[in-house]
């Protein structure tokens, strides 16, 4: 693996483990940086088709949702369809008269870079309010020799990240020592191989997390986990190099060493962050104990 590759991804670990941990606005914060950069990137992808997005609005609004998200899910709910129609009104209204492609792009980028990565605010925001000691609704650790008393969402982020890392790190691995059989034309050098390793990765890490949080029917629980969080995690990277085939770029930027732009990061967990929630929150009460 390359060294810029290595370092840059050492960095990027560090920067989520801090941002997981303080939670509160902390978290909001930083996703919002992440969300803002990953729309200029996207709208760099449009643009390269040329379609010509409503895209100051759709970054405003994303922002605007990621921070409802953080006072209140419900909310937030109701503002995604207020927000789309806005959009729709504007580009309306423009000078130039909008196409199809230009309506169709901004809702996408609405909710594929703005509505769903709002779901990982809401799930560290579980419990947070309990256990959150520090300004803005952040949290830290005030004994780290007993980790007890800590918010659940923090733990479930935690365990979900480590998931996704065990996917990426085990399909590159994997993939580059026994890849033979190619997954599919949208990414050529992703292999079955790796995949299957990758998912298998993310399972093993979402057992023993599942069987150290004492889960109902933790084996299940967490190979049901593991395996939601590692196929959402290959399909949201899928997604994205479908949208670069076809927008004819090897990557979606430059900003990171050895990884490419802050979409070519963060597509695993695109998809992965709304299953998460929905399972902690809608699946798992419903499990017998």
């Amino acid at each position: 693996m390359p060294v810029p590759r290595i370092i840059s991804g050492i960095v990027a670990v560090i920067l989520a483990l801090g941002m997981i941990l303080l939670g509160g606005w902390y978290f909001t914060v930083g996703l919002g940086i992440i969300i803002y950069l990953a729309q200029l990137e996207y709208v760099q992808l449009v643009r390269a088709k040329g379609i010509i997005p409503s895209a100051k609005n759709t970054l405003v609004l994303s922002l605007i949702l990621l921070a409802i998200s953080t006072v209140s899910s419900t909310l937030a709910d109701a503002m995604l369809p207020l927000a789309g129609t806005w959009i729709c009104f504007y580009l309306l209204f423009k000078p130039k008269m909008a196409t199809i492609a230009d309506i169709s792009a901004s809702i996408l980028g609405l909710f594929y870079v703005g509505y769903l990565p709002t779901f990982w605010v809401r799930l560290r925001g579980i419990e947070n309010a309990e256990y959150s000691n520090l300004p803005f609704g952040g949290f830290w650790p005030e004994n780290w020799h007993h980790l007890t008393q800590i918010p659940q969402g923090l733990t479930i982020t935690f365990l979900s990240f480590c998931c996704i890392w065990a996917a990426d790190i085990g399909a590159y691995i994997f993939g580059k020592c026994l890849g033979r059989t190619p997954l599919s034309e949208i990414s050529p050098k992703k292999t079955v191989e790796g995949s299957v390793f990758g998912i298998s990765g993310s399972v093993l890490v979402a057992t023993i997390g599942s069987w150290y949080l004492h889960w109902p029917t933790w084996p299940a629980t967490g190979i049901i986990l593991g395996l939601l969080i590692g196929i959402a995690g290959l399909l949201g990277d899928l997604t994205e190099s479908l949208m670069k085939r076809d927008a004819g770029v090897k990557d979606s930027g430059t900003l990171i060493p050895g990884h490419g732009g802050i979409l070519d990061r963060t597509d695993s967990y695109i998809f992965t962050g709304p299953l998460v929630f929905y399972f902690v929150t809608l699946i798992l009460p419903l499990l017998p104990n």
